[in-house]
C-alpha cells in the first residue's frame, strides 16, 4: 500500500509564517534611528559640557525649523496641486503660465530665492505702497519666518507641481472617461476618481520632498531666521568648539530625517496593504 504524506503540524506551518510575516511588517532602518537617537543621548549624558549646553542652545531652533518645515510643506501640497493642474489644463494662458512659473523656479538656487523674498519683495511692496498711497505697504517690513515659509513654499511648490502632473498622468485616462460617462463633470471627476489615485501614487515623492524641504530649510538661516543652524552658528561663535556644535546640529537634524522617512514609509506601507 501506498503510504500517504502527512500534512505537517498546524503549529510548525505558523512556526514558519509568523516570522515572516513580522519581519515584512518591521521596518529594519528604525534601527539606525534608535543607533542615533541613543548616540545623542549619550553623548548628552556623558558630556554635559559642551553637547548638553549645545542642545539646551539650540532647543528654540530645533521648534522653528519644525515650524516653518511643516507650513512651508503644507502649503506646497495645496500650492503645488494648483500648479499640477494648470500645467495639464487645455486652457494655454492657464498652462502658459504654470509651465513658466515651474521652468523660471526650478531655475533660480533655493537660497537666491530666499534672499530675494526677504530683502527684494518688501521694496517692491513698498514702492507699490507710495505708488497708490497706501501708508501700510509704503511702510512695510518684512517678517524674517514669514518670508522664509513663502519663499520655500514658492520654490518647492514647482517640483510639487510636477510630482503632481506625473501622478495625475499615471492615470489610465479610462477613469476620467467612466467618471464623466456617470455624469460627473471635471472637477468632480478629479475630485473623486482622479486625485485619490494619484495621491496613492505620488506618496513616495512626495515623502522626499519633505525630507529635502527638511534639509533645505537650514538655508533660511541666511535671513536672520533662528532656526537650528542660525543657533548652531551663534553658539559656536560664542564658544569656539566647531567640532562638538556642528556634531551635535548634524546629529539632531539627522534624527529628524530619519524619524520623518521612517514615518513616510509606515504610511507608504500602509496604503499598500490598503490597495490589495
Amino acid at each position: 500500500m501506498e503510504s500517504k504524506a502527512k500534512d505537517p503540524p498546524v503549529e510548525a506551518t505558523k512556526a514558519r509564517l509568523i516570522p515572516a510575516e513580522i519581519g515584512s511588517r518591521v521596518d529594519a532602518w528604525w534601527g539606525l534611528f534608535i543607533a542615533v537617537v541613543i548616540l545623542t543621548v549619550v553623548l548628552v549624558t556623558t558630556s554635559p559640557d559642551p553637547y548638553r549646553k549645545i542642545l539646551v542652545f539650540v532647543t528654540d531652533g530645533i521648534l522653528v525649523t519644525i515650524w516653518v518645515t511643516v507650513a512651508a510643506f503644507a502649503l506646497t501640497l495645496v500650492f503645488g496641486l494648483f500648479g499640477g493642474l494648470g500645467r495639464l489644463s487645455k486652457n494655454p494662458i492657464i498652462f502658459g503660465i504654470s509651465s513658466l512659473y515651474v521652468e523660471l523656479v526650478r531655475g533660480i538656487p533655493l537660497l537666491v530665492q530666499l534672499i530675494w523674498w526677504y530683502f527684494a519683495f518688501p521694496v517692491v511692496l513698498q514702492s507699490f505702497g507710495r505708488s497708490i498711497g497706501n501708508a501700510a505697504l509704503a511702510s512695510y517690513q518684512a517678517n524674517a519666518i514669514a518670508m522664509s515659509i513663502l519663499g520655500l513654499t514658492f520654490c518647492y511648490g514647482a517640483y510639487m507641481s510636477e510630482i503632481y502632473r506625473a501622478g495625475i498622468q499615471s492615470i489610465p485616462k479610462g477613469q476620467m472617461e467612466a467618471a464623466l460617462s456617470l455624469g460627473m463633470n471635471y472637477v468632480q471627476a478629479m475630485r473623486y476618481v482622479i486625485l485619490p489615485q494619484a495621491i496613492r501614487v505620488i506618496l513616495p515623492p512626495v515623502g522626499n520632498e519633505f525630507i529635502a524641504l527638511l534639509k533645505d530649510s537650514s538655508l533660511v538661516s541666511a535671513v536672520a531666521v533662528a532656526d537650528l543652524t542660525r543657533r548652531g552658528r551663534e553658539f559656536m561663535s560664542q564658544n569656539f568648539n566647531p567640532i562638538e556644535t556642528w556634531t551635535m546640529v548634524a546629529l539632531i537634524y539627522l534624527v529628524m530625517t530619519l524619524f520623518s522617512s521612517r514615518v513616510a514609509s509606515y504610511i507608504e506601507r500602509k496604503v499598500k496593504v490598503a490597495e490589495r
